[in-house]
């Protein structure tokens, strides 16, 4: 718990001190000069698990699903009859 409490102090302090400082260039940098010579690649001997795969086959029943429009119903959501489908019987005059 101490340790999350300082971190909770810590690091804002620290976002806002490096956040107030001001930063100059004094010279120029410059990449090291490198020689790469040819190398080796390790070699390894790695002896995987077998894996056997059986597939089944499975019948996915034929689901017919009526839309709104096939069922008799425009797209207004009221029926055939021009039922709304409100069930509340007594708002009705």
């Amino acid at each position: 718990m101490k340790l999350r409490f300082l971190n909770v102090l810590i690091v804002p302090a620290l976002a806002i001190g490096f956040a107030a400082c001001e930063v100059q260039q004094g010279r120029q940098g410059e990449l090291p000069d490198v020689q790469v010579e040819e190398g080796q690649l390790p070699e390894y001997q790695v002896e995987t698990g077998e894996i056997e795969i059986e597939r089944d086959t499975v019948t996915v029943p034929d689901v017919d699903v009526e839309t709104p429009d096939e069922a008799g119903t425009d797209r207004s959501g009221t029926g055939a009859s021009g039922n709304t489908g409100n069930t509340d019987r007594g708002t009705q005059p």
